[in-house]
């Protein structure tokens, strides 16, 4: 089974990434970029069959590892 696990800041949370490239978007005359936010996306492979465990066992390791829950938020879709 193959998820994938998008994972991007919290609304109000500061995004100096993003706004670097926004700025940068702006140099190259993209003016109708209103605002970039950088968010991260992590694909696993996992070798197991049963879709509810294998979302249980994502939610786990998104709020152990993958994200940091004070700050982001994190969205899983299964996939196959």
């Amino acid at each position: 089974m193959k998820a994938v696990v998008n994972i991007k800041l919290k609304e109000g949370v500061l995004d100096p990434a993003g706004k670097a490239v926004h700025h940068a978007l702006s140099a190259l005359h993209f003016d109708n970029v209103n605002d970039v936010r950088i968010g991260k996306q992590i694909i696993i492979d996992m070798d197991e069959n049963n879709q509810e465990k294998a979302n249980e066992d994502l939610i786990k390791m998104c709020e152990e590892l993958l994200a940091n829950t004070v700050i982001e938020d994190y969205e899983i879709e299964i996939v196959q």
